[in-house]
């Protein structure tokens, strides 16, 4: 298995300079990773050092709280697929979801989606806030939006992705769309164990770590 095919190579800290996110995409293209994930204000640089590459750009939006307005994660979606994203981590409004504004959470997503056509469209439901029976209703509500993954985390959160969470997506979403899971992802070993539980993608900065 290839492990690091699996790896979105992840730099999402608030002072990240270009210099680093240089270096993140030098080590995407040396290691072979699926994709790097940044910042939306990001994607120019990561684009210039990857084009003519394999190497996929995952661009934030509405990061890391979710809280903003519909209109401008839209346009920050918009402007990062223009800038060279090829796929859009988005972060649902939670405080909605747990009012139960089921409807505007859906919405959301929908739009975003229909926004960025053809480009993967990641929903983040930051799982260490939610319930199981949230995280259910939050993976029915992508699904039913046309999202094609499933995000567990920011990694920003008051904690990272766990198994017992990506249990209770599988059951949820079965073969419809894809899980990715991030946050606290450091080693093989622990990659390993989210890949057989039927991810789809992995979020780290600890990528070389894990395959090496």
């Amino acid at each position: 298995m290839n492990i690091n095919k699996y790896i979105d190579h992840t730099l999402l800290a608030a002072t990240a300079q270009s210099e680093e996110i240089q270096k993140l995409c030098f080590e995407a293209k040396k290691f072979g990773f699926y994709a790097v994930c940044v910042n939306s204000s990001r994607v120019k640089v990561a684009k210039n050092e990857l084009v003519e590459t394999d190497v996929k750009i995952a661009a934030t939006i509405g990061f890391p709280l979710g809280a903003c307005f519909t209109e401008a994660k839209i346009a920050e979606a918009v402007k990062s697929v223009q800038d060279g994203a090829d796929e859009i981590d988005m972060v649902i409004n939670i405080g909605f979801l747990k009012d139960g504004k089921s409807a505007e959470v859906q919405r959301e997503i929908l739009y975003i989606k229909k926004a960025i056509e053809n480009c993967v469209l990641k929903v983040i439901i930051e799982t260490c806030y939610l319930s199981e029976k949230e995280i259910m209703k939050a993976c029915e509500l992508a699904m039913q939006a046309g999202a094609d993954f499933i995000k567990t985390s920011t990694g920003f959160g008051s904690r990272g992705a766990s198994y017992d969470d990506i249990k209770i997506m599988k059951k949820v979403v079965g073969e419809e769309i894809k899980i990715k899971a991030s946050g606290g992802i450091k080693d093989a070993e622990t990659a390993m164990k989210y890949i057989n539980l039927g991810v789809h993608r992995i979020g780290t900065s600890s990528g070389i770590k894990i395959i090496s």
